[in-house]
């Protein structure tokens, strides 16, 4: 079990598109809740889902939307916690790719002029964006949701 947990997180993480980004590995917290990082949500998922998913989604590739709905399918066997984390874990992996999507468009301006980038590698750009001067709120706090400040 524990060999699959490591094997099951590291899929996930790869799933999940991880980078070599040290932004990555942050936790942003908003309002006062806490915005879940991909790779805490592997985790979770790993350790709450882990015996439910080598018992019900054996052969499925571990890709996030192929690990939900088959999650999903099988709601009626799988564990409470399970149910629970699993479905908190793949919001805040949504929450956070709608969040990095955001970027683009609320650091247009200074992706363009501060960091003589183009929106359509914003990631490219993140570097530059987070330590230029003269960069909007409205930039900083898409930032800050998408996990990269």
């Amino acid at each position: 079990m524990v060999r699959g947990g490591i094997i099951l997180t590291a899929a996930l993480l790869a799933a999940l598109g991880a980078t070599a980004d040290p932004a990555w590995a942050q936790t942003t917290r908003i309002g006062g809740a806490e915005r879940m990082t991909f790779g805490d949500a592997a985790a979770l998922v790993a350790q709450s889902c882990g015996a439910d998913i080598d018992a019900n989604c054996r052969g499925v590739n571990f890709d996030a939307n192929r690990l939900r709905e088959c999650l999903s399918r099988n709601t009626d066997v799988i564990s409470a916690q399970c149910r629970s984390d699993y479905l908190r874990a793949f919001d805040a992996i949504q929450k956070r790719i709608l969040a990095r999507v955001g970027v683009a468009n609320a650091c247009a301006r200074e992706i363009v002029k501060l960091c003589n980038g183009s929106t359509r590698e914003t990631s490219k750009s993140i570097g530059c964006l987070t330590t230029a001067k003269g960069v909007s709120r409205n930039c900083i706090q898409a930032m800050d949701d998408a996990g990269y400040r």
